[in-house]
């Protein structure tokens, strides 16, 4: 246990500051839970999470492009490490800013179902907006990433960026666009309400008594237009967790708007691999990294 904690402090310092609040006081759309509530485990899985917090990782040499990034967890956990504090480190290799979100998930007695990680996400893609110049990020390379359940979190971003919550606030950050620039999602979640989802995520957001009718309307794939961003994903054909269809579904609506699609389809690889990927799946970010470059 000692030496976890040591490598979770060392890792910090080694890669980014300390997690900052995304919001000055308390957080819109349920109330804060008492201190104490939150929880983090081996791998830096945070459950029951306080307070929706940020992470900033900067490369000595910016090349303007910023990817705030959505760990996955089934909308239950948020994977800090393996899909969080390791595709930190991949960005900075390739000077991008990567902020990575601690967005509020856990006990349904928190109150943390949709719209609430929502607006977290949408409250980081503001403000890395806000913070553009400071930060030497390009305001229009700013891009969303996210990872099964943090996928299904990043197709919303870049679907319904246009709709409008009451409980957010309007301060000078929320004043910023939060339609991300281009959209990057491992092996995400999309169907809801269907067999190809997962049922775990959608209980998670919406609620186990949700019809599968009004659970639909979370499937991104129907809320895709063509003001929606560019678009890649990686996903294996043996994921048995949130199976493949929910990336080809998005991407084939995608590409019948006319949104330009870059796919990374695996033989292998199962699900939850993150940016080292695994078996086939390994060494998928060569291609993102060759992608990302075509956008700058």
């Amino acid at each position: 246990m000692k030496s976890f904690f040591l490598t979770l402090i060392l890792t910090s310092l080694a890669l980014g500051q300390e997690w900052q609040p995304l919001w000055p006081t308390e957080a819109p759309g349920a109330d804060q839970p008492p201190a104490g509530t939150e929880k983090v485990g081996e791998g830096l899985r945070y459950r029951d999470v306080e307070v929706p917090q940020y992470m900033l990782y900067q490369p000595e040499e910016p090349n303007g492009q910023c990817i705030v990034v959505l760990p996955g967890g089934g909308y239950s956990i948020v994977s800090g490490m393996n899909e969080g504090t390791k595709i930190a480190k991949w960005g900075l290799s390739q000077n991008i800013t990567i902020i990575v979100v601690k967005y509020r998930v856990g006990d349904p007695k928190l109150g943390y179902q949709f719209p609430v990680p929502l607006l977290d996400a949408r409250r980081a893609l503001r403000t890395a907006r806000a913070h553009a110049t400071e930060w030497k990020i390009d305001p229009k390379k700013i891009g969303i990433m996210g990872f099964s359940a943090g996928g299904h979190l990043a197709s919303m971003c870049a679907t319904m960026f246009d709709d409008k919550f009451a409980a957010e606030t309007q301060d000078n950050i929320d004043a910023q666009s939060c339609r991300p620039d281009f959209q990057i999602l491992g092996y995400p979640v999309i169907a809801m309400g269907s067999k190809h989802g997962h049922s775990g995520s959608q209980n998670k957001l919406l609620g186990k008594d949700i019809s599968p009718e009004k659970a639909a309307k979370f499937n991104t794939t129907h809320r895709l237009t063509k003001k929606s961003p560019p678009l890649f994903f990686v996903h294996s054909s043996d994921d048995r967790a949130v199976p493949l269809r929910n990336s080809m579904d998005y991407a084939a609506r995608a590409a019948e708007l006319g949104i330009p699609i870059t796919g990374v389809i695996t033989p292998t690889g199962g699900h939850g691999y993150g940016q080292a990927g695994k078996k086939s799946a390994t060494g998928w970010t060569k291609q993102l990294d060759r992608w990302l470059k075509t956008l700058r």
